[in-house]
C-alpha cells in the first residue's frame, strides 16, 4: 500500500479504527490489487482505554487477534507482537490465553505503528458520491478530500447514556471513562453503580476492595435479574461460526431482532471467575461486621435528578418483579450502561444509497454490505440485530475482514471457512 495521497483514488476508504478496520488494514497491507487508506480521528490507536483496570483481561483467547483466524502466518500476529517485545516466553510460562486489556491495546498500538495505510488525526465530516465517476469522496474537517471506489465503516459503538441521566448535571461518569475519574469518586461519600456486564462489576470488584479504606457507601444496581455470567460453554462458542451467520441472516427480521435482546448474555455477561471473586470479597469484608454496600437486581432506572447546592443524585428506580418504586441518594454516580451503535452523521448525503431495515437500522447483507449495490459499503461490528453475537466478537473479526476482502477482489484471498460447527442450527 502507497503512502496516504488526497490525490489518489483508492479501492477503499476504510473510517474509524477500532480492533476490526485495524485487521482489516493488516490483512490488506500485503494485497498489491488493493489500494485502501483508513482515516481515524485520533491521535493514536486507543481502544477501551478508560478500562485499563489492573489485571483486567480479555474475554476471547489471543487468537482472536487482529489476524491469525483469517492468516496465522501474518507477521501482525499477537505472538509476533510478543516476540519482537520479548515477552514470548513469559506469556508462555503464564499459560493464560486471554491477553490483559492494556496488552491488547498496546499489541494494537504496535500493528498501527507498522502500517503506512493509516492517517490519524482525520477526523471524517461528510461522505458524498459522484455519480459519474461512481466513486465516493469522503471529506475531513480539515476539509481536505479522499476518493475512493468504496467505504468501510469501522466507527463503532459509542458510550450509551439512559435518557434519564442526559443532561443531569454533576459529573456522572460513564465506564469509558472510569480510570480517569476514578481518584474523585473515591473521594466521595457514596457512589452507585447502574448497569450490568463485565465493566460494571470489575468496576465494582475494584472498589468494593477499597471501601474501608476511602469509607464509601456502594450500591450496585441492575436492571437484570441477576448477575449473569457469561456463556462460555464449548457448544454455546460454535455461534461464533460462519454456520450461525448463515442461519441467524436468513431469519424473519422480527426473529433477528427478537434473538438480539434475548441473546445479550452470550456477549454482555460477566466472567464467571469474577462473580465468584466478587463473592469471595464480600464474604471477607463482611468478617468484620456489615459492609456499607448493597447488590439490587431487577431494578430499571426510570428517573435522576441532581442536586448541585449538596452535590447529591436522586435516582428513581422501579423493582419490576415487585412492581414497587424506590430511591436511591448518592454523590457518586457510575453509567455501567454499555455501547450502542450510532448511524454517523457524515453519512447523509449518501443516505439513499443505503439499505435500511423496518426498525430504520442498516440491513446489513450476508456479505457485511450496506450500500444498495450490495458491494460498495460494508459495516464493521454495530450488526447484532443481522449478524447476532457474531458482530462484536474479536475473534470474528477476521472472518468478516477476510469474507469483505474477497467481496472487493471478486476472488477469495484468505480462505474462508463455510462450515465449522458439530450442531446443525437449521432444520
Amino acid at each position: 500500500m502507497s503512502t496516504p495521497d488526497s490525490t489518489e483514488t483508492y479501492d477503499f476508504i476504510g473510517i474509524g479504527l477500532g480492533p476490526f478496520n485495524l485487521g482489516l488494514a493488516c490483512l490488506t497491507e500485503p494485497v498489491a490489487e488493493l489500494n485502501g487508506l483508513f482515516l481515524e480521528s485520533k491521535p493514536d490507536f486507543e481502544w477501551h482505554s478508560g478500562m485499563f483496570l489492573e489485571g483486567a483481561h480479555l474475554q476471547t483467547p489471543f487468537m482472536s487477534d487482529l489476524v491469525t483466524l483469517a492468516d496465522p502466518t501474518s507477521p501482525y500476529s499477537f505472538l509476533n507482537y510478543l516476540k519482537e517485545k520479548g515477552r514470548l516466553y513469559s506469556f508462555y510460562i503464564r499459560e493464560n490465553f486471554y491477553p490483559l486489556r492494556a496488552e491488547y491495546n498496546d499489541y494494537c498500538r504496535w500493528a498501527a505503528g507498522k502500517l503506512d495505510s493509516i492517517r490519524f488525526s482525520t477526523t471524517v465530516s461528510l461522505v458524498s458520491y459522484e455519480e459519474t465517476e461512481e466513486l465516493y469522496v469522503v471529506t475531513a474537517a480539515s476539509g481536505e478530500t479522499f476518493r475512493a471506489r468504496r467505504i468501510v465503516l469501522g466507527t463503532g459503538t459509542q458510550p450509551y447514556v439512559p435518557e434519564p441521566c442526559r443532561d443531569l448535571g454533576g459529573d456522572p461518569v460513564h465506564t469509558s471513562r472510569y480510570l480517569p475519574n476514578k481518584d474523585e469518586l473515591r473521594k466521595k461519600k457514596s457512589i452507585t453503580l447502574v448497569g450490568s456486564g463485565q465493566s460494571a462489576a470489575e468496576i465494582y470488584y475494584e472498589l468494593l476492595s477499597e471501601i474501608d479504606v476511602h469509607g464509601y457507601r456502594l450500591d450496585w444496581v441492575t436492571r437484570s435479574p441477576r448477575f449473569f455470567p457469561l456463556e462460555y460453554t464449548k457448544l454455546t462458542l460454535e455461534m461464533t461460526s460462519p454456520d450461525y451467520i448463515d442461519y441467524f441472516r436468513a431469519l424473519p427480521e422480527r426473529t433477528r431482532y427478537r434473538l438480539e435482546t434475548e441473546q445479550k448474555g452470550l456477549f454482555k455477561g460477566i466472567n464467571g471467575d469474577l462473580v465468584n471473586d466478587i463473592f469471595d470479597l464480600l464474604y471477607q469484608k463482611n468478617l468484620g461486621g456489615p459492609v456499607p454496600t448493597r447488590l439490587l437486581t431487577n431494578s430499571a432506572l426510570h428517573s435522576a435528578a441532581y442536586d448541585e447546592a449538596t452535590g447529591t443524585y436522586t435516582l428513581g428506580f422501579r423493582q419490576e418483579e415487585q412492581e414497587k418504586d424506590f430511591t436511591v441518594e448518592t454523590e457518586g454516580l457510575v453509567l455501567a450502561t454499555g455501547y450502542k451503535y450510532n448511524v454517523p452523521a457524515f453519512l447523509e448525503p449518501v443516505r439513499d444509497r443505503l439499505v435500511w431495515d423496518g426498525q430504520g437500522r442498516f440491513d446489513v447483507a450476508r456479505n457485511y454490505s450496506i450500500d444498495t449495490t450490495g458491494r460498495e459499503v460494508f459495516l464493521q461490528n454495530g450488526a447484532v440485530h443481522a449478524h447476532s453475537v457474531t458482530s462484536p466478537d474479536l475473534g470474528m473479526g477476521p472472518y468478516r475482514n477476510a469474507y469483505i476482502i474477497a467481496e472487493m477482489l471478486g476472488a477469495e484471498y484468505y480462505p474462508v471457512e463455510k462450515t465449522i460447527a458439530f450442531q446443525e442450527f437449521a432444520v
